[in-house]
């Protein structure tokens, strides 16, 4: 676009030469080691974020669902639902599959970044109820949705975005919008699975077992609740990162755009976020109230009813993607079909 061109590069004609006067390429021994530092840069810069992710994972205990069979086995069921949705996503991928090796990445990466929104939210709730107490504040439940929509549903979907930023979205692998939604996909089942993990964790340790000691049954019949709360509560958090993923992949081949489609993303999927956390109780006890169920049960039919609203929003989303792929390569419906999305949410 010649907006985006200096006025020299835009008046000459192609043979002119314009190398560090209006345009530039490595040419020169200089250029070659500016090209090395500023990679290097970035290695390191990534380096630093994973290592020290890895520090705080290990920190705040994180590693016992590798250390422990009992709890592993626990957080692996936990993590199911969660897997199965981030499988299904993969295969919507109507481009090409992806490089199994960047998948586990992202996972794992999913799993690390989780710690930045496990120390983040940990600080800011302990700020915000300090700050609550000198002004005499006693928000209660409103303190908490306040908490869930500036604080958890944002560091949360940003951390995992983060996931797919340091590795797969740079990788020549990634060319396509809709990539972004597999790989979001993957993030959010990493970040779900440490999550699953330390609660599984906590909850043992605050029924009084011994883990060291305990049996297996034991321990596997005292965080069965738990395992069963974490394993419903998984699959959200694929729906949220897998759509703020997409629009990351949508930024990713829109660059003069590329700030606010990737904010958009994330308003979205901080919104679903935020949204779910604020109702999920209120919700389950309406649900409980009305139909006599209570306890697991009517949390799991809140669940459904919840993440398959906003999770036929991603599929029709992918879905669109979906059909002006297939309309562009095989001159298949008419392009008519695609015309402008409606409002976000809205049937």
């Amino acid at each position: 676009m010649d907006e985006r061109r200096d006025p020299v590069e835009r008046a000459a004609s192609g043979s002119m030469d314009l190398y560090d006067i209006a345009t530039w390429e490595e040419r020169t021994s200089v250029d070659g080691l500016a090209v090395a530092l500023y990679r290097l840069l970035v290695a390191s810069t990534r380096a630093i974020v994973i290592g020290l992710a890895l520090v705080i994972l290990i920190g705040i205990g994180g590693l016992s669902a590798i250390t422990d069979p009992q709890i592993g086995a626990l957080t692996l069921l936990s993590a199911l639902p969660a897997l199965g949705l981030a499988a299904y996503v993969y295969t919507t991928d109507v481009t090409e599959n992806e490089p199994l090796s960047l998948m586990v990445v992202t996972f794992l990466l999913g799993v690390l970044t989780a710690t930045f929104a496990a120390i983040a939210n940990s600080l800011l709730s302990n700020a915000g109820q300090v700050i609550a107490g000198e002004l005499n504040l006693a928000l209660g439940f409103a303190g908490s949705v306040i908490f869930f929509y500036l604080v958890v549903g944002p560091v949360e979907e940003s951390v995992k975005l983060l996931a797919v930023r340091l590795y797969a979205y740079s990788n020549e692998k990634f060319d396509a919008v809709v990539d972004g939604a597999v790989y979001g996909a993957m993030a959010g089942l990493g970040f779900a699975t440490i999550e699953n993990a330390l609660y599984i964790t906590r909850n043992l340790a605050e029924s009084g077992l011994d883990l060291g000691v305990a049996s297996a049954p034991a321990i596997i019949g005292a965080g069965g609740t738990i395992t069963a709360v974490r394993a419903l509560a998984g699959p959200g958090h694929v729906i949220y990162s897998a759509i703020a993923g997409y629009y990351l992949g949508l930024a990713k081949f829109n660059k003069e755009n590329a700030g606010p489609i990737i904010i958009k993303g994330l308003i979205l999927a901080s919104l679903v976020h935020a949204t779910y956390n604020s109702t999920v109780g209120i919700g389950s006890g309406i649900i409980a109230s009305v139909t006599g169920i209570g306890g697991v049960a009517a949390f799991l039919i809140y669940v459904i009813i919840y993440d398959g609203i906003f999770g036929l929003y991603l599929i029709r989303k992918i879905q669109r993607y979906s059909n002006a792929y297939h309309d562009a390569h095989d001159k298949g419906p008419s392009a008519a079909a695609f015309g402008p999305e409606q409002t976000e949410f809205e049937d």
